[in-house]
């Protein structure tokens, strides 16, 4: 128990350290996707201290586990992570989407130690990890392919013919990870289209569903450490509800942080408010 209370409260203040870099990296290049990082953060900690099969030293390790961020524009708050873990000097987040970095909104797995998949336009991801995870077998590896959604790209009809297929192969090595952060770029998802019940849908295509609070780091543990890693069965998915935004009040469920810029006393008070964990407090 004090064990896992430790590994909890590192995994808390290194959610903390996403929160804070997204914020200063978003300063360098004068606006961020704040809101979609935060709620995933979390998630993020979870699966790279915690979870995922890496060897940063080997990025290019034949049997790591891949991860496919489709709801690429979060990559904001996954690059202080492969940083800190070592996969590059953490100096060269400083020019982050300057002329000549290769560091930019989406991540580009030609340029960036450590990722597996080039994002852009949402909706492509699951396809992409159902291929990755069809290939690992092929291979005869037993890496796992994960894949994190965002709720937005739900709508997208692709990721649903995605799930079928990873139904239909028994994809039991594909784990999908759903940020259900309740908000898309053009309002409340539930209002721009429709996609609960998200667990059951995803059943109805032979996945293995659970459902937990995506922000409660002992949750997210369990959620993962009771997922079986299997050549053939059913694909997993952990459907996570979160909050946009979360750990700064100002971001929380507003539709005005998507895309945003702090500046000035601005930028000061989210950085002391994420300092304090005031309002990142989980269980709060």
């Amino acid at each position: 128990m004090i064990e896992r209370h430790l590994a909890v409260e590192r995994l808390r203040d290194r959610a903390r350290f996403v929160r804070t870099e997204t914020v200063r990296l978003s300063r360098i290049a004068g606006a961020g996707h704040y809101a979609s990082s935060f709620s995933a953060a979390e998630l993020l900690v979870a699966l790279y201290y915690s979870e995922l099969r890496l060897r940063p030293d080997e990025p290019a390790w034949p049997e790591r586990d891949r991860f496919v961020l489709s709801k690429g524009h979060a990559a904001i708050g996954l690059y202080p992570i492969l940083a800190d873990l070592g996969y590059f000097d953490a100096a060269q987040l400083d020019d982050y989407t300057r002329l000549g970095s290769h560091f930019g909104d989406h991540p580009d797995m030609k340029k960036i130690r450590g990722i597996d998949f080039s994002s852009g336009s949402l909706g492509h991801g699951l396809s992409a990890a159902v291929g990755i995870a069809l290939a690992g077998r092929v291979r005869g590896s037993d890496h796992r392919t994960w894949c994190m959604l965002g709720d937005g790209e739900l709508a997208e009809g692709q990721i649903w013919e995605a799930a079928m297929s990873a139904g239909h192969f028994e994809l039991g090595n594909l784990v999908v990870v759903v940020d259900r952060n309740q908000m898309c770029i053009d309002g409340f998802t539930d209002d721009v289209m429709g996609i609960e019940p998200i667990d059951a849908r995803f059943t109805d295509f032979g996945w293995r569903a659970q459902r937990i609070d995506g922000h409660d780091l002992d949750a997210i543990l369990d959620a993962f450490s009771d997922l079986p890693r299997a050549d053939r069965g059913q694909p997993q998915v952990v459907v996570a509800d979160t909050i946009k935004g979360r750990g700064v009040a100002r971001m929380e469920l507003s539709l005005d942080w998507h895309v945003g810029n702090l500046a000035g006393q601005d930028y000061d008070d989210v950085m002391t408010e994420l300092a304090t964990g005031l309002a990142a407090e989980v269980g709060r």
